[in-house]
């Protein structure tokens, strides 16, 4: 599981949706649009002066934007920021274990244990471990490889908030994580998420940084709107 983000300057693009084409701040190149399954169209880019090996994601539903996010080299989750209820998480300083984009395609797997810190919701521990199957699948002409993962979150005082496993794919020239299929359970409800790749569109091609989700919309959810679009962004 890997999330993404951007706080700070992200904020401002909004106007962007006028345009029907997601308007990024000043020294921000995209390099990937991609189209989920789960009404959610996403788009990938990097700044001027970040850290090398930074990249960005900003998540769009019909309804505008989801989610903002930073990842650093090795996929771990720097910040991220939920425009649906203004919550901003960020990275603690010292992670118990980083995760490790590196290690996972060395060796076939990786486990992490860190915490987010958040004005909104406090401390949020998570836990858990990616694994690589073998499979590789080919999603609208570009190979990905698939992983399964299980990830747990914690409040503070280690109450077990939610849990989920299921199926990702990760792209090695990229160096990132892509959504897939899993099952979301929450002390008191229960539901499956499908947020796979439909399509990936690069820059001059027709649809690139639209602000228009494709596929999936309109589909009654299980969950609670809101909780629901936290776990297609985020897992």
């Amino acid at each position: 599981m890997r999330a993404a983000a951007i706080i700070g300057v992200m904020i401002l693009p909004v106007t962007g949706l006028v345009a029907q084409e997601f308007g990024l701040p000043a020294g921000c190149t995209a390099y990937l649009t991609v189209q989920n399954r789960s009404c959610a169209v996403e788009h990938h880019f990097t700044c001027e002066g970040d850290a090398d090996g930074t990249q960005r994601r900003v998540s769009l539903s019909e309804d505008g934007m989801t989610y903002m996010g930073q990842i650093d080299a090795e996929t771990q989750w720097l910040q991220s920021y939920q425009p649906l209820n203004g919550e901003t998480e960020v990275l603690e300083s010292n992670p118990r274990d980083r995760a490790s984009f590196s290690a996972l395609i060395a060796t076939g797997a990786d486990t992490y244990d860190f915490q987010t810190l958040s004005a909104e919701v406090g401390t949020t521990r998570y836990v858990g471990r990616d694994t690589l199957t073998g499979q590789r699948v080919e999603i609208d002409g570009v190979t990905l490889e698939e992983t399964m993962y299980n990830l747990s979150a914690y409040a503070a005082d280690g109450t077990l908030l939610w849990q989920s496993e299921g199926r990702e794919f990760i792209s090695r020239d990229w160096r990132m994580f892509l959504s897939g299929k899993g099952r979301v359970t929450t002390p008191s409800d229960s539901f499956e998420r499908d947020s796979t790749p439909v399509e990936f569109i690069f820059p001059g091609e027709a649809g690139f940084l639209s602000t228009k989700p494709k596929y999936g919309c309109g589909v009654m959810m299980s969950a609670a709107p809101a909780l629901q679009e936290f776990f297609n962004d985020n897992i």
